[in-house]
């Protein structure tokens, strides 16, 4: 879709192939990610130290290209939409606080391993990033498999294979975590009235939401078939951003209204944190395109019409029925 095509079956049949996998159980999603992960990881570290000996210093003059007259084509314009656009890459961690349930001491392993992996992760996309513009020239970057132009520009073809197999694995790994993260956020809905209770039915043999597990990835495999890339990259970073905006307000009016409820997770200086996340999402969101935002509107809408038709009653029965209780 958007480049010709009709369906994307290979996108649609990946999504499907990773649901059957986390539908057998957490553990055995769990080895193959780690192995995935330990395998893109040793790509990464071997573009960046190979590319990082054939650098050209002077492809990074203009540091920031000039603005080319329209908001968000280079310049400090550009530097904001692009950070809004590529979001996308770092929604994964927060999947790391859906799991918290599942590990053995939540309070100390869910936070080294949320923070860590987004410390890790980010100095190694600032790495490839460094090494691909001082490689090829900026604007010869905008294509499907930018990596594999930059190992071709330095005369290493062969390594182009090992480089788009790290790429197809990393891809990979991000969708395993998404596809893990919201199915247990559908449970925890489902669990709290907000969505209807068979989506919170645990399965007695593999431990996991099956039902939840399952609509989320024909949801996605869906998706992901049928909608541009381009078009859900931008969707998919606004939609994130909102939600930590409403997570970061959240947790600021709790504070205030229930200062006495039990936090076995607590932020330092939550007030200040919490209220930089806040403008900085919205910050992001500032330089995405305007027809993002009215699909932002869109599915904001359907989900407000499912909160008030539905959530909002049966959560207050749920909530009730624990009071009794």
């Amino acid at each position: 879709p958007g480049g010709g095509g009709l369906v994307n079956l290979p996108a649609a049949g990946i999504v499907l192939a990773l649901t059957a996998l986390l539908m057998r159980g957490s553990r055995e999603a769990s080895l193959v990610n780690t192995a995935m992960v330990a395998l893109k990881v040793a790509i990464i570290l071997a573009f960046v130290g190979v590319g990082a000996a054939h650098l050209k210093p002077e492809l990074w003059h203009p540091f920031i290209p000039e603005n080319t007259g329209t908001f968000g084509e280079f310049g400090w314009s550009g530097i904001l939409r692009g950070a809004g656009v590529v979001f996308f890459a770092f929604i994964g961690f927060e999947t790391v606080s859906t799991a918290a349930g599942e590990t053995r001491d939540p309070q100390r392993d869910a936070p080294i391993g949320l923070l860590g992996s987004l410390a890790v992760s980010t100095v190694l996309y600032v790495a490839v990033a460094a090494v691909l513009t001082g490689l090829v020239p900026y604007r010869a970057l905008n294509v499907a498999d930018p990596i594999a132009k930059a190992i071709d520009a330095i005369g290493l073809g062969g390594f182009a294979v090992a480089i788009k197999l790290g790429a197809l694995i990393g891809l990979t790994t991000s969708t395993l975590t998404a596809l893990y993260g919201q199915a247990r956020v559908f449970y925890a809905m489902a669990r709290d009235g907000l969505l209807p209770r068979l989506f919170a039915r645990v399965s007695p043999t593999t431990r996991t939401p099956m039902l939840s597990q399952a609509t989320i990835g024909l949801m996605t495999a869906l998706v992901a078939g049928l909608v541009p890339i381009e078009e859900l990259g931008e969707l998919v970073s606004i939609g994130t951003l909102f939600a930590f905006v409403l997570v970061c307000t959240a947790v600021l009016i709790l504070r205030r209204t229930e200062p006495e409820r039990p936090r076995p997770f607590r932020v330092p200086a939550v007030g200040l944190v919490a209220s930089l996340g806040i403008l900085s999402c919205l910050l992001l969101m500032a330089g995405l395109p305007g027809q993002t935002w009215i699909r932002l509107a869109v599915w904001l809408t359907l989900g407000l019409a499912l909160y008030v038709g539905y959530g909002r009653r049966n959560a207050r029965r749920v909530r009730a029925g624990a009071s009794r209780a």
